[in-house]
């Protein structure tokens, strides 16, 4: 008799219980383990391996004891799934459909203890996918029903639980205040009543220590550094501090105590508004702002703060690591660092995170979402414009680190999935695109970095290298020059008969004396990007070849 090695496959969707001795998982194995000894008859033996998922919706396949189960079923290690529903194994059809094809590749099939059917059979396999159906709008329903559960006790004021604003404890279903805290919170807006800029405030913030909440455990804090601009914009413009809870665009009265006297917070929220419109209304203010402000770190993990210089009426914007800006007491500022124009880095931030969208997000939703949403969500990614829509894409950024030669990249989840339009399922009682896994939302982009002066220029490792059109021009003008001034003819008659400056015909021909494998990489747009013609006209290149290739390597 041939021998059915059998896996007990258990799942549960929520949390709630799996803390007791004998528990939902619990219940299911047992019916699971009696099965199998039943047909101990046919061969069924079971194995020792534990494939359980606790906490986890069947709304995914992205389970741990799944995903185990699955592994183990490849390597021919399991012959027979049994579980105690069909739904544990999933509630999706086409999740359902693919796990079918894994176990045909291996020779493998399944079993629900509690809905005996043949799958053999064209009516066994019409009862299956009624089933999987029903279990598919069940879940759905559910998630319905919880989003409207979220609403209608946000409308009655009640917390529904995240992160606790600063300030505040949670207590059941309300909030109540943290008096230390809410001392940082009064300081807050007291300081934007007074100074009307959060940038000040910051400052400010910085010189009277008022700091974030401390977190973690012992062996890892985080928090408990000095507010931020974000972190005390979040503070002024949550409506929990006046007593009101906010459910996506509309707030409510809530039921816990307010640390700020609504009628302040009104006031407060319209000089805010005011401010934004002012500068809303300043002319280029679109191109001007900072995307990326407070997001960019260095390999030491310095911080990237915006600056900007004038000439004459164009302002120039930049990214400086904190390093290089020096103390306030005067000493000098450290020369190593990071200097990048702000618009050249927004702009290659922008193309990474859409190419990391068409090239491998695509790719890895492609086998975990229905084809339809592959469609909707291919769309979504081609209509977007990395010029025009440059400030929604960096909307997404969460960080950004800078190391020589690469640049890692973290996304924000809930922004991700708005701007791709990527709809949200239940996981663990909270709404969320689970397909939006860690590894889709982190990634590296390797870039080419170049020095000119104290400005550092980064360019993507695979953007289309361009033709530098009037370096290639002056190439070609040189040794025209250069032929003319062979046949005999003096720099005033060249002069007079092409209608430029003896000067300018002086700087030119030094052109025509690079060395070929210089001119041929400036002909493929090859060469450093900082090698231009006003570059080479400022500061002319030896006459040796050798030479040459120095110079132009530390460019």
């Amino acid at each position: 008799m041939k021998k059915v090695r059998c896996a007990i496959y258990t799942r549960k969707s929520s949390e709630n219980g799996l803390e007791q001795e004998f528990n939902s998982l619990d219940a299911q194995r047992e019916a699971c383990a009696a099965y199998i000894a039943s047909q101990k008859h046919e061969g069924w033996v079971l194995l020792d391996n534990a494939y359980d998922d606790g906490g986890i919706s069947g709304g995914t396949l992205d389970r741990r004891g799944l995903q185990k189960l699955m592994g183990d079923v490849e390597e021919g290690l399991v012959d027979q799934i049994v579980v105690y529903k069909i739904d544990r194994l999933t509630r999706s059809l086409a999740d359902f459909a693919k796990l079918v094809e894994q176990l045909d590749k291996s020779n493998a099939s399944f079993v629900s203890v509690t809905q005996s059917f043949n799958t053999a059979t064209s009516m066994g396999r019409l009862t299956l996918n009624v089933l999987l159906s029903f279990a598919q709008f069940e879940r759905e329903v559910t998630s319905e029903r919880i989003r409207d559960k979220i609403a209608a006790s946000k409308k009655k004021g009640l917390w529904m639980g995240g992160n606790v604003p600063l300030g505040y404890e949670a207590d059941g279903r309300t909030l109540r205040i943290n008096k230390r805290e809410a001392e940082t919170v009064k300081a807050v807006f007291e300081l934007y009543k007074k100074h009307s800029s959060i940038d000040e405030v910051r400052e400010e913030a910085e010189r009277l220590n008022l700091k974030t909440r401390p977190m973690g455990n012992k062996h890892s804090t985080k928090g408990n550094s000095i507010l931020s601009h974000s972190n005390i914009h979040y503070i002024l413009t949550n409506p929990v501090y006046a007593g009101r809870i906010r459910h996506h665009n509309v707030v409510h009265d809530g039921q816990h105590p307010a640390i700020i006297d609504p009628v302040e917070w009104d006031e407060v929220q319209y000089r805010l508004s005011k401010d934004a419109s002012r500068q809303r209304g300043r002319p280029n203010s679109a191109t001007t702002a900072s995307s990326l402000k407070g997001k960019v770190f260095d390999e030491t993990g310095d911080r990237l703060t915006p600056s900007h210089t004038k000439k004459g009426y164009k302002r120039y914007r930049y990214y400086i690591s904190n390093r290089l800006l020096g103390k306030k007491d005067g000493a000098n500022p450290s020369p190593a660092g990071w200097r990048l124009s702000a618009n050249l880095l927004e702009d290659q931030v922008a193309r990474a995170v859409l190419q990391h969208f068409k090239l491998k997000l695509l790719k890895k939703l492609a086998s975990s979402i229905p084809a339809d949403e592959i469609v909707a969500l291919t769309r979504s990614i081609d209509e977007l414009d990395p010029n025009t829509d440059r400030p929604k894409i960096l909307l997404c950024t969460y960080k950004v680190t800078l190391r020589p030669g690469q640049m890692q990249i973290k996304l924000h989840h809930d922004q991700t999935a708005d701007l791709l339009g990527i709809a949200a399922v239940v996981v663990n009682g909270k709404c969320k695109p689970a397909c939006l896994t860690r590894d889709l939302l982190n990634f590296d982009a390797p870039f080419q970095h170049r020095k000119r002066g104290v400005e550092t220029k980064i360019i993507l490792g695979d953007t289309p290298v361009e033709q530098d059109k009037t370096l290639i021009k002056n190439l070609a003008m040189a040794h025209h020059y250069l032929n003319e001034v062979k046949s005999g003819k003096h720099f005033d008659e060249i002069a007079a008969d092409c209608k430029v400056s003896k000067r300018r015909i002086m700087q030119i021909i030094n052109l025509a004396f690079l060395a070929p494998d210089i001119v041929q990489s400036i002909m493929q747009g090859k060469q450093p990007t900082d090698l231009t013609s006003n570059y080479l006209v400022r500061h002319p290149l030896p006459a040796d070849w050798q030479q040459q290739r120095k110079t132009i390597k530390t460019l």
